[in-house]
């Protein structure tokens, strides 16, 4: 890892997650009374809480709205869930700028081509590793993990290991 890609990762405040192909695999189950389900790993569920616990912010940002969405940001203590965004820079702008940051601050992780100006636009773009061609071969990293099978958790451990945030944390596991 270069020097300049260090100090990226250790600039990192807010990770923002696309939700539907990144935070699950893409498939919506819809129900026959128009309810939908969704499966989330728990492994990225679990590296959400160990990026809480470092003091760094999460937030949700999804084209649609989704009520499975809501209710697992909920159980994850999510602060920042934008949900029904059809043009995600503005939404990201917006929410960067309210929280007095700066895109080099913040890394984005997506899947398909309405994430690829929010992965473009800030410090640490970041795509699933089945994220369509053209949003892997823009963005600055590419998962070995797949949409919703601990992506988000790969991306999470990189920035904390890089960053030496990582060992504190690890001090109530290693006891």
């Amino acid at each position: 890892m270069t020097e300049e890609t260090k100090q990226t990762l250790e600039a990192i405040q807010l990770l923002v997650l696309d939700v539907d192909g990144v935070l699950t695999d893409g498939q919506l189950v819809i129900h026959a009374d128009g309810t939908e389900s969704k499966c989330f790993h728990t492994l990225d569920g679990h590296g959400i809480r160990l990026w809480q616990r470092a003091g760094l912010q999460v937030a949700l940002l999804s084209g649609r709205y989704s009520e499975p969405t809501q209710r697992r940001a909920d159980q994850l203590e999510v602060a920042h869930v934008l949900q029904d965004c059809h043009f995600k820079l503005p939404a990201l702008e917006k929410l960067i700028a309210e929280l007095d940051l700066t895109p080099e601050q913040v890394a984005y992780i997506g899947d398909d081509l309405p994430d690829l100006p929010a992965i473009r636009h800030v410090g640490f773009g970041v795509a699933v590793a089945d994220a369509v061609a053209e949003v892997r071969a823009r963005a600055d990293y590419v998962t070995t993990c797949g949409g919703g099978r601990g992506a988000v958790r790969e991306v999470i451990e990189l920035i904390l290991k890089t960053s030496g945030r990582w060992q504190p944390l690890m001090e109530r596991y290693l006891v």
